[in-house]
């Protein structure tokens, strides 16, 4: 499977010639070495804040049997010191690392540059969105690279543990409405004073899925009056269990996998009519849908923030994806007439500490699915690994990112 270099006392003593053919009849096997490499790199954008390994996940992944080898400064803007990676080596050559790594950790896709660094055969763990990146796709596939991504682990009660999306989404819902009350010219919650009452926020969330339901709960929590919204009805109950009411329109949109499908003309119509009013009443709006592969749907339209309260403020969690609403900017704070719109983009970075947290424990559970009795050998046939891979052996093993690359290079024939 994946070939990595034996580190054992008595392989030291083999001349070249002898551990190349080794390592070529171990691959062919699918038997990896007790000892492997794993290397953290420092995230490459620099608005990212995360990191894919903390300490304590480290010290758990080194009694797997990894050599942990990690890139100085890769946990800082998490406030993990090259310090506190104790048992670690610390690399300062990002080259270096990236030859003899045999598994690489990152949290966002790496660059094609990066990719072409790493040891042929090595594998790749971090977020890639190969449908929106073929040239980083292509240096995968080119470099024999096994990539991991962590956007498509199955969304399936066994994979739990190693949802990436999920656990990142709900940090993003619970920093949605504080984010939105620091840019609101009123409180939340309800205040008596002396001089008389002031009423609680209206806030209104905007797709109930993880990110939507932590929403509401802290939105709950701060004082506010909450209302839920999704196409989905069976997020019902969770919207009234954490104290919300339920805006019902009628329509049943559930999709495969957990997501909606898209609206037709006519259910999107009947929507918007349920949802005039609510917009209109609410002081805080904060919507968080979006559909893999895909541009987020549009679900608040120019002529609805027109018709919002003066002062109002929308959170768009789904900026990164064109937006919710008409009028987003994605990464901008925006005025549209007197509602400030905030297109947020990778919100789990700005809680890069406890986000890093979640990601390093969520990617280290899929390495020791990877990783059994200190053998470093993927089952394809396993679900939640079929589900993940994307490139493996010079192939492209995710049919969807297949088809999108098919796409580009059609586009580039036509052109």
């Amino acid at each position: 499977m994946i070939p990595i270099n034996a580190r054992a006392a008595a392989e030291a003593q083999l001349t070249p010639d002898n551990q190349s053919r080794m390592h070529e009849a171990n691959r062919q096997k699918g038997r990896l070495s007790m000892a492997f490499v794993l290397g953290l790199l420092k995230e490459a954008h620099a608005e990212e804040k995360r990191v894919a390994l903390i300490p304590a996940v480290a010290s758990r992944l080194t009694r797997l049997g990894a050599d942990i080898r990690i890139e100085s400064g890769a946990g800082l803007s998490a406030t993990f010191t090259d310090t506190a990676y104790v048992g670690c080596r610390i690399e300062l050559d990002r080259r270096k690392l990236l030859s003899e790594a045999d598994i690489v950790l990152a949290v966002q896709p790496p660059p094609v540059e990066t990719v072409r660094m790493m040891k042929a055969g090595a594998a790749l763990i971090s977020f890639v969105y190969g449908a929106a990146s073929p040239d980083l796709v292509k240096a995968l596939r080119d470099g024999k690279i096994t990539s991991f991504a962590m956007e498509q682990i199955p969304r399936i009660s066994r994979a739990q543990a190693m949802d990436a999306l999920s656990s990142q989404a709900a940090l993003a819902g619970y920093y949605a409405p504080l984010i939105g009350a620091v840019h609101m010219p009123r409180i939340l919650p309800m205040m008596t004073t002396a001089v008389g009452s002031l009423r609680a926020a209206r806030v209104l969330v905007m797709g109930l899925g993880v990110a939507g339901l932590q929403a509401l709960a802290t939105a709950h929590r701060l004082g506010a009056v909450t209302e839920g919204y999704d196409v989905r009805p069976e997020t019902k109950e969770q919207a009234l269990s954490l104290g919300a009411k339920f805006v019902d329109t009628g329509v049943d949109a559930r999709g495969e996998g957990g997501y909606a499908r898209e609206l037709t003309a006519e259910e999107q119509a009947k929507v918007r009519s349920v949802l005039d009013r609510h917009i209109a009443e609410a002081d805080l709006i904060i919507t968080t849908a979006s559909v893999p592969g895909r541009p987020a749907p549009k679900l608040i339209s120019a002529r609805q923030i027109a018709a919002m309260k003066p002062g109002s403020v929308i959170v768009d969690l789904g900026a990164e994806g064109g937006g919710n609403c008409e009028g987003t900017r994605p990464g901008e704070t925006v005025a549209v007439g007197p509602v400030t719109i905030l297109g947020l983009v990778n919100a789990p970075s700005m809680l890069a500490q406890h986000a890093s947290e979640l990601y390093a424990k969520n990617v280290a559970n899929l390495v020791e699915l990877i990783v059994k009795d200190g053998t470093i050998h993927p089952d394809f046939d396993d679900a939640v690994i079929a589900g993940t891979v994307l490139t493996h052996d010079g192939a492209i093993r995710n049919p969807a990112v297949q088809a999108a690359l098919a796409a580009v290079r059609l586009k580039e024939t036509a052109a």
